[in-house]
């Protein structure tokens, strides 16, 4: 049992088991930090240490039922100071208002320094969040945000630089739109560290109430990155957030280690993590359970994707847990910018509607491509249906209208988006009950290519029929197997369908197929 550092900061480090297991262990194990026993009875792939001393060499050992691991070294950051927010006027009583004192520490931190949030509610609006430093909640440190709709700061949604060009703030669902800054705003920040075992609550039920209306703008994120680059979230409890929970914008090399995402089953909107037009993004050890998708890639709906033309690219999603949201993994709507080469394994998937959930249209855009998702080693359990890609997605103020739902064949022109190739390995999927898969490409412009390799679906035996895809003119479907429509290029290697009823394969407009070994 061997494992890796994943992030080391000054007080804490996350490491990572290097194995094949999906998640967790079958067995615990502990965890001795210089030969002092600090955890026991963990089974996550991934785990975290804190309170550690800054700029200290230490040794971290694994104990299992299989003896002691090989020892890891690691040395943790320096540091300049350390501010504890008591000092300049937090109360943490959960009812003063401790925003400007939290605001005060951080600003007045040295380069490199940490600011400390100790045990304890506070009550805050916005905390906005500067470069080359760290922001630590301790355990039993909470910052609950108290705005509300008509208060605190908003976020155009786009102004212009001193060249005229335009400059790009406030977002909503993939729109330059005015939108309430969030309870943690980095803008132009770099450098960051936000770790610790305490909670963010964005007492979403003050925003839940009107999830499609504007007042004075759009509801907020939760934790919101914009133009930013070398920011690490770690450790930290994720809960209640007003829309989508953690919103990468226009961001980089960016690291989502150890956390806990957690909004209520109906909560409208609140998907756990949304990189929009980012790069180089890990997301390593997350558990989420929210109340739409876990995670959803993004690039701009229409405008800014043409516009800028940039994609959500190198995003690797690794030992993670999503449970009841809409989709586990998602790519789209909003991805007219492009979403390339995404590598998602060993996370589980549990009681979400959908596993994989590509979503796009006519009108996206030539720019919107979607190439390179691979997905190896993943456990799907109850998931209605495993894996949906769609090509003709209804949520739009035009989503119904002709152009977009026709099933006839179109020209292609700069409005047409592209899905190039996939590939499924290692799949077990149990207790599904709409259908194993379904893939429908534009007649005009077919999924290039479809990979299954090592996939098991099964399927419960009283299914309740409903639609596999947010598309118009399509039937629903109860224990149905693998449904293709125009797809260029399909590969199924050991590929079985439990449960099924029907044919386990249907086939419409596949140009080119290889079956081996599958039944």
């Amino acid at each position: 049992m061997k494992c890796k550092p994943i992030l080391i900061t000054s007080t804490s480090a996350t490491f990572e088991l290097e194995n094949e297991a999906v998640y967790r262990l079958v067995e615990t194990y502990d965890v001795l930090l210089n030969g002092e026993l600090v955890l026991t009875g963990i089974s996550k792939n991934v785990f975290s240490l804190y309170n550690l001393t800054p700029h200290r060499n230490y040794d971290i050992t694994l104990r299992g039922t299989d003896g002691k691991s090989p020892t890891v070294s690691f040395e943790t950051k320096s540091e300049t100071m350390c501010l504890n927010v008591r000092r300049f006027g937090a109360v943490g009583d959960g009812v003063a208002d401790d925003t400007q004192a939290i605001q005060a520490a951080i600003m007045s931190c040295c380069e490199n320094g940490r600011v400390l949030i100790p045990a304890g509610t506070y009550h805050v609006k916005t905390i906005f969040l500067k470069s080359n430093f760290t922001l630590e909640l301790a355990k039993g440190a909470t910052l609950s945000y108290q705005g509300a709709f008509h208060q605190g700061a908003i976020l155009p949604g786009y102004t212009f630089d001193a060249q005229g060009e335009e400059y790009y703030l406030g977002s909503w669902e993939g729109n330059p739109i005015d939108s309430y800054t969030a309870l943690i705003q980095g803008i132009n920040v770099e450098n960051v560290n936000l770790i610790g075992e305490g909670v963010l609550d964005g007492n979403g039920h003050n925003w839940w109430g009107y999830p499609k209306v504007r007042k004075g703008a759009w509801r907020p994120r939760l934790v919101q990155l914009i133009h930013s680059k070398r920011v690490n979230l770690q450790g930290l409890t994720v809960r209640n957030s007003p829309s989508w929970t953690i919103h990468p914008l226009f961001s980089s090399d960016l690291i989502f280690a150890d956390l806990t995402i957690i909004n209520p089953k109906d909560s409208p909107n609140t998907d756990g993590l949304n990189p929009e037009s980012c790069h180089h993004v890990l997301i390593v050890g997350v558990y989420f359970s929210v109340g739409d998708d876990c995670i959803a890639i993004k690039s701009g709906k229409i405008y800014l994707g043409r516009k800028l033309k940039r994609p959500s690219r190198r995003i690797t999603i690794r030992n993670c847990s999503m449970n009841f949201g809409h989709g586990a993994v998602v790519v789209g709507s909003e991805m007219a910018g492009g979403v390339k080469d995404v590598t998602v394994s060993q996370c589980l998937f549990n009681e979400t509607d959908r596993g994989l959930r590509i979503k796009t249209r006519r009108g996206r855009g030539k720019d919107a491509i979607v190439d390179g998702i691979y997905f190896k080693n993943i456990q799907m359990h109850r998931v209605q249906t495993p894996l949906v890609i769609n090509k003709f997605y209804f949520c739009d103020p035009d989503g119904h209208s002709d152009y977009v739902r026709t099933k006839e064949a179109l020209p292609v022109d700069e409005r047409t988006p592209y899905i190039g190739k996939l590939v499924f390995e290692d799949i077990a999927s149990e207790a599904s009950s709409v259908a194993a898969g379904f893939f429908y490409g534009l007649p005009e412009q077919p999924i290039s290519e479809l990979v299954l390799k090592n996939c098991s679906f099964s399927m419960v035996s009283d299914g309740e029929a409903d639609y596999p895809a947010m598309m118009d003119d399509i039937s629903k479907y109860a224990q149905a197997g693998l449904i293709f429509h125009h797809v260029k290029s399909l590969v199924m290697n050991n590929v079985t369908l439990d449960g099924v009823v029907g044919e386990k394969v249907v086939l419409n407009d596949v140009d080119k197929v290889v079956m081996e070994d599958d039944h």
